[in-house]
C-alpha cells in the first residue's frame, strides 16, 4: 500500500489528481470529504513498460465528455476517459508504421477544449503535438462513444516551429488561438495556430559584464493569464526566471536567478502575477513576477527533481511531483505541506480534474458511517441487556457452597467445643477447691 503522511492540523480538500511515471502507469489520487481529508490512490491503469513512458499530458475535465491526452515514449499519442481509463484510440505521431527515431521524442501535448459532440454517435477532438526536432502536427479525429475506429476529419496540419535545435516546451494559451515553443539552442518563438504562421520570436539576452554568453535553453513556460498571450513566463537550464512581454520588446522584461541548479517547472496562479517555480534540488517557491520579489518558500521533505507543478483552479492547493516519487500538496496562503503520498515510480506528470467534487461520494460515506455507527450501537445496547438478564436470573439461585468451606467451617465448630468443655473443667475445679477451704476454715 502506499505510504501516505498527513499533518492533522491541516486538511486537504476534495481534489482528483492524475499522475504518470516513467513506466507508463497512469494513478488517480482522490481525497474525499467537504472539509478534510487524506489523499489515497484509488485506481492505477496501464502495464509497466519503460518504452511506454509518459513524457506530456493534455487534459479537457468540462462536465460532460471529459478527455485525457498522453504522449508516450514509443510515439504513440493516447487519448481516454479520464473517469475510468477506457481507451477511446490512440495513433502515432511518426506515422502509420510508429517507428520513431531514439533522439525525437513528444516533447509538447495539448488537447483542445473546442470539442464538437456531435449528437450521433460520433464525436471529435482536437489535438496539438510537437517533437524534439520541431515538428508540429494539428489533427482533427472523429472518434465513436463505442469501440470503433477513428478517423481524421482532414489532412493533419504540419510545420517546423524550429531549423535546428532541440524544441522542449510546446504550450497553448487560454483561448487556444496561439502556440508557444522553445528549447535548447531555440529562442521562444510565438505562432498563430489557425494560420499556422509565425508571429512573434524572442531575442537572446546580451552578454554579461564578463562578456560571457549564455547558451539559450528553455525547460519550461506558462501563461500569467488564459486571455492574453502576451505575457509569459520561461525556466532556463542556466536557473534563470524569466518574464517576457510580446507587446512591450523582444528581450526579457524582468529577469532573475533562482538557486543554482536548473528550471524544471513553472505554473501561473488564477490572480495573473504570482508564479510557482520548482527546480532540478527539489525547491518549491513562490514570486511575485511583477517585482521578481520572493514570497516564500513551500516546506516539505522534498529529495529529488521536481518535474511538474500544478495550481489547482478551484481550491488553494498545488501539487508537485518529482523524481522522489511522491505526490505532494500544499496550501498556497500558509505554504505549509498538507499530504504526501507515495506513487513508487518516478514521476514525470500530473494534471488535476476540477470537476471533481466529492459530495455525492461524502454523502455515501456519511451515511455509510452513520449505519454502521447505529449498528453498533444497537449492538451494544443488545449486549447490555443480555448482560442485566444474566444477572436478575442469577440473583435468586443460591451457590452451592463448597467441601473445602463446609471442613473449615466443621474445624472451627470443634474448636470451639473443645475449648468451651475445657472452660468448663476448670470452673468445677475451682468451685470445689474454693469449697474444701471454705470446710478447712469452718473447722
Amino acid at each position: 500500500m502506499p505510504r501516505v503522511i498527513s499533518d492533522e492540523t491541516y486538511g486537504c480538500p476534495p481534489i482528483r489528481a492524475l499522475t504518470f511515471d516513467s513506466l507508463g502507469l497512469i494513478k488517480v489520487i482522490e481525497a474525499r470529504g467537504k472539509e478534510r481529508g487524506t489523499p489515497t490512490v484509488v485506481n492505477t491503469w496501464g502495464e509497466t513498460n519503460a518504452s511506454r513512458c509518459v513524457l506530456a499530458s493534455s487534459m479537457d475535465d468540462r462536465p460532460s465528455n471529459p478527455l485525457l491526452a498522453v504522449a508516450r515514449k514509443d510515439g504513440k499519442v493516447e487519448v481516454l476517459n479520464p473517469c475510468n481509463g477506457v481507451l477511446h484510440f490512440a495513433y502515432s505521431v511518426f506515422g502509420d508504421d510508429g517507428t520513431s527515431p531514439e533522439d525525437d521524442e513528444v516533447s509538447g501535448l495539448h488537447l483542445f477544449r473546442k470539442q464538437k459532440d456531435d449528437q450521433a454517435e460520433e464525436r471529435s477532438c482536437t489535438l496539438l503535438t510537437c517533437t524534439k526536432k520541431g515538428d508540429v502536427s494539428l489533427r482533427t479525429v472523429k472518434f465513436p462513444d463505442a469501440h470503433g475506429d477513428s478517423t481524421d476529419e482532414a489532412a493533419p496540419k504540419t510545420w517546423k516551429a524550429c531549423g535546428s535545435g532541440e524544441v522542449l516546451v510546446g504550450k497553448v494559451d487560454g483561448t487556444e488561438n496561439f502556440g508557444l515553443f522553445g528549447g535548447k539552442r531555440v529562442e521562444v518563438n510565438i505562432w498563430d495556430l489557425q494560420q499556422c504562421t509565425k508571429i512573434w520570436s524572442a531575442k537572446s539576452p546580451p552578454k554579461d559584464n564578463l562578456g560571457i554568453f549564455t547558451p539559450t535553453w528553455f525547460t519550461c513556460a506558462a501563461f500569467l493569464s488564459n486571455d492574453d498571450h502576451r505575457k509569459f513566463v520561461t525556466g532556463t537550464k542556466s536557473h534563470q526566471v524569466r518574464l517576457y512581454d510580446v507587446s512591450a520588446q523582444r528581450r526579457p522584461v524582468l529577469s532573475f536567478d533562482f538557486n543554482e541548479t536548473a528550471i524544471t517547472a513553472v505554473s501561473e496562479d488564477p490572480d495573473g502575477h504570482t508564479v510557482y517555480v520548482g527546480n532540478a534540488s527539489a525547491d518549491l517557491s513562490a514570486f511575485d513576477i511583477r517585482t521578481g520579489k520572493l514570497l516564500g518558500n513551500y516546506l516539505g521533505k522534498c529529495s529529488g527533481s521536481i518535474r511538474s507543478v500544478v495550481r489547482h483552479p478551484h481550491h488553494p492547493v498545488i501539487a508537485s511531483c518529482g523524481l522522489d516519487r511522491y505526490l505532494r500538496v500544499y496550501d498556497v496562503k500558509t505554504r505549509q505541506l498538507i499530504s504526501a503520498v507515495f506513487l513508487k515510480q518516478h514521476l514525470t506528470g500530473l494534471v488535476f480534474d476540477s470537476g471533481f467534487s466529492g459530495e455525492e461520494i461524502a454523502v455515501a460515506n456519511t451515511v455509510v458511517e452513520a449505519e454502521t455507527e447505529t449498528e453498533e450501537r444497537m449492538a451494544i445496547m443488545e449486549g447490555d441487556e443480555e448482560e442485566n438478564e444474566d444477572k436478575t436470573e442469577e440473583a435468586p439461585v443460591k451457590k452451592k457452597k463448597s467441601k473445602k468451606e463446609k471442613r473449615s467451617r466443621d474445624k472451627v465448630s470443634e474448636k470451639g467445643e473443645e475449648i468451651d468443655e475445657v472452660r468448663s473443667k476448670k470452673t468445677r475445679e475451682h468451685k470445689k477447691k474454693s469449697k474444701k477451704v471454705k470446710h478447712t476454715q469452718e473447722d
